[in-house]
């Protein structure tokens, strides 16, 4: 039988595309090539990731339960047993009328214990088979704040009567900000109200508790004995809350603390801190930190006898365990040092011959000092000349004294160079300016003495007062005056018309693209960043780091004693047992000074002009320093990137903006809050919040400014350009910089007209009469030195005096 016949298509009949030929490039792929891409190859014989068959999926499902188990086992075993690391529970009152001391003597009595003294308590029961170590804390902001840093759990304690107040919503919102642990809820006060009442005050209360920490769902009654048993047992069995930037360094809540002093120097001493190690490992070889104090070395770390009371239902027993040893002893040379700065080599900066002009300049400087003042006549008693003084007929030698003259500014109304160099004044600002002959008034010279005279305070006290609150009132209008206008004209200023541009703006530089133009890190740098350290790879450092923090050195849950070294005897002093003691351990070089970056968010509630290099208050981590910050827009590094980043005058609302700073190196992800120094100690400002980013020296914060200019004649795609120069050498020195408009357009200097400043421009379009013309010029700032240590005022003089010894003792 014949095979059926099968219809094949004739392949003549198909469409035959041509094939896409390499020289014709698209326009992505020319602009790929030019920013040199390169193509991806696939490798051949490459191993599929995951797993291949259900044995290995079942193997890796059982290593990662394994981990998990692990994890769990090493978080929790710290505090299993008689012996084990009690859970720190805060209390902290957020209503005027109830008290923390009064809460914790409830929970007591709940279990038929009375606490053995104000302050830090233990409890140790054998119903819960945990020990609970409660901190009482006064209504004192930073106690709060430092006290949240090292709890476990946390437990606010409202009213039922009354509302949380001012100050307990700043402490919620400061809490928030730094890091959140295992947070509880209690009313007191409960009975003084209704009880038909009592359900409903707990449901007000439990929404107030959840617009801060959404997943608390029950508001404990501390005048109930069952609530408040049932809340210490859920306490007791439940895990904490781990924080990330706390577990990676070591910390202790001190129980006690003994001083032993230096028979050589009675002022200093060995400070012996008893407590638990927490966090990770505390080795001799790093630093610790104490507050108000600074940084100090370790001589020792000793275990420590763990004595506890224990109350039973037959009677009281008191359980002993263990003998002082020695855990951990610095190693010679490899202990990290008290050396916060850099030696800077001065020998080492570029050595130039000064020019005609400077040396001009000296000598015009030499002539025009005072005579006792020159170099060549300071230690010759020469009385001080008369100075010659235009002043108004009929004026007396008193009175001309008090006018000052305009050749002879006071240096206190001269500011800093890099805070008012764009800071120029509108013209409807300036005061007008007449002459002598216009005035309609007579002068004469005058000679007059050099000296001021004395002010009579006794007279003129009511008319400085005014003055004072005159100036300050003054600055307050000039300050928001420039945010107003740097938020609708952002860097836009008018190159002055007495002095060239180009000398004006000398420091300032134009770039072709301000993202990918090239900008050497280490050009003309300040003499501060010889003083500072810098990693080759900060990332690879830090892994490193905290790696090495994980290994040796006494592990956490540990009943230690530190011997610290060489602390003032004003510690002591100020130490008070009804107020939290924390030790902070710091990783390896925590304690060098670097250029540090943070990414933080204004608080939306502060409605203050915040200025960069204004003071303010850094809480990063477990320390505190006063810094004078600048603000750059947090611009991701893309592909192609220079690492410059446009500065910002002032810290606005609704985006996140990078602070830096001089300051210590810090590790890891830590959070970080800037406040601002309220009427009070226990009222601060809360400025912004964030997170540390990097230590990176090499980030180029620019400082960009906009020379503006008007159309005054345009034809087609050419236009005469006015106001933005006043001389034509500007022109010729500013005709390589590109100039664009605000509506888009491009153009460059083609020619200088006139004498005036006037300059014909070629434009990619026509513009528009109503557009203006601008120019940008970059120039590179710098934070402001002076980081130092916050000292709180409630530490007393004596833990100032002691920081300013110790701060001198680590420059030397």
């Amino acid at each position: 039988m014949s095979e059926p016949h099968q219809h094949r298509s004739n392949t003549k009949l198909k469409q035959q595309n041509k094939p896409f030929k390499s020289k014709h490039l698209t326009k992505s792929s020319l602009r790929d090539k030019a920013k040199g891409k390169v193509e991806r190859v696939a490798l051949k014989n490459q191993p599929t990731r995951g797993f291949s068959n259900r044995t290995d999926r079942r193997n890796a499902a059982k290593i990662l339960q394994q981990k998990k188990r692990e994890e769990l086992f090493r978080k929790t075993k710290i505090f299993d047993g008689k012996n084990g690391t009690p859970k720190v529970v805060a209390v902290v009152a957020l209503c005027s009328d109830v008290s923390a001391d009064d809460a914790v003597a409830k929970m007591f009595a709940s279990v038929d214990q009375v606490p053995a003294n104000k302050g830090t308590v233990l409890m140790t029961t054998d119903r819960f088979k945990q020990k609970l170590q409660f901190v009482p804390l006064q209504r004192n902001y930073i106690d709060i704040m430092d006290a949240a840093k090292v709890a476990d759990f946390i437990l606010f304690v409202m009213s039922a009567v009354e509302e949380v107040d001012k100050f307990g919503e700043m402490v919620l919102a400061g809490i928030q900000s730094q890091g959140v642990p295992s947070v509880v809820a209690a009313v007191s006060n409960l009975e003084s109200t209704p009880a038909k009442k009592h359900s409903d005050i707990k449901k007000s209360l439990l929404s107030f508790t959840n617009h801060f920490f959404p997943e608390e769902s029950k508001v404990h009654a501390l005048d109930n004995s069952t609530e408040t048993v049932n809340f210490l047992r859920m306490i007791a069995n439940q895990l904490p809350k781990s924080i990330t930037w706390r577990d990676t360094h070591p910390y202790m809540l001190a129980e006690n603390i003994a001083f032993e002093e230096n028979p050589s120097d009675p002022s200093v001493g060995t400070l012996k801190v008893t407590g638990y190690a927490r966090g990770t490992h505390f080795q001799a070889n790093r630093l610790v930190h104490l507050q108000n104090f600074g940084d100090f070395q370790i001589e020792k770390i000793t275990s420590a006898p763990i004595t506890h009371r224990a109350l039973h239902v037959h009677g009281n027993s008191m359980d002993a365990e263990d003998t002082e040893t020695v855990l951990d002893t610095p190693v010679p040379g490899e202990q990290d040092d008290l050396a916060a700065e850099n030696e800077p080599d001065l020998l080492a900066n570029e050595q130039t011959w000064p020019t005609e002009e400077e040396l001009m300049e000296a000598e015009e400087r030499v002539k025009n000092m005072d005579p006792s003042q020159r170099p060549e006549q300071s230690f010759n008693s020469v009385a001080p000349k008369k100075a010659i003084r235009r002043v108004p007929k009929g004026t007396s030698n008193y009175q001309a004294a008090w006018i000052v003259d305009s050749d002879h500014e006071s240096d206190e109304d001269i500011e800093d160079e890099d805070q008012d160099e764009d800071d120029h004044m509108d013209d409807d600002d300036l005061p007008s300016a007449r002459n002598d002959e216009d005035s309609g008034e007579e002068y004469e010279d005058l000679e007059v003495d050099n000296e001021e005279p004395a002010k009579n305070e006794d007279v003129y006290e009511d008319e400085l007062e005014d003055e004072e609150e005159a100036r300050q009132y003054a600055e307050y209008l000039a300050r928001e005056k420039e945010n107003r206008d740097d938020m609708e004209f952002p860097d836009e200023v008018e190159a002055p018309m007495d002095v060239p541009a180009q000398v004006r703006f000398a420091r300032y530089r134009a770039l072709e693209s301000f993202r990918t133009s090239p900008w050497d890190p280490y050009e003309n740098l300040p003499l501060d960043y010889g003083r500072i350290f810098q990693f080759e790879n900060f990332r690879r450092t830090k892994y490193r780091v905290m790696n090495q923090a994980r290994e040796g050195g006494v592990l956490p849950g540990t009943h230690i004693t530190i011997h610290i070294a060489n602390v003032p005897r004003a510690v002591l002093d100020t130490y008070s047992a009804s107020r939290p003691f924390i030790v902070f351990g710091l990783l390896q070089y925590e304690h060098k000074m670097g250029v540090i970056n943070f990414v933080v968010n204004r608080n939306a509630e502060y409605d203050g002009v915040i200025k960069a290099k204004d003071p303010l208050v850094l809480h990063c981590g477990f320390r505190r320093f006063v810094v004078s910050p600048i603000f750059s827009q947090n611009s991701r590094n893309g592909k192609g990137t220079n690492n410059v980043h446009k500065s910002e005058r002032f810290l606005q609302h609704g985006r996140s903006t990078v602070v830096t700073v001089y300051a210590p190196i810090q590790f890891g992800s830590l959070p970080v809050v800037l406040t601002k120094d309220g009427s009070d100690v226990n009222s601060p400002i809360l400025v912004a919040t964030g997170t540390l980013m990097d230590a990176d020296p090499r980030r180029i914060v620019a400082k960009r400014i906009i020379l503006t200019g008007h159309p005054f004649k345009v034809h087609k795609r050419t236009a005469t350009i006015r106001f933005m120069f006043f001389n034509p050498d500007d022109v010729w020195y500013y005709k390589s910089v590109e100039l664009r408009t605000k509506l888009g357009r491009t153009g460059h200097i083609k020619e200088s007209l006139g004498t005036h400043g006037y300059f014909k421009a070629q434009w990619d379009q026509q513009i528009s009469m109503q557009d203006t013309v601008m120019m940008c010029l970059y120039k590179r700032v710098y934070p402001k030195w002076g980081t130092h240590l916050w000292v709180n005022p409630d530490a007393g003089s004596s833990a100032t005096e002691a920081t300013t010894m110790v701060e001198s003792m680590d420059m030397d």
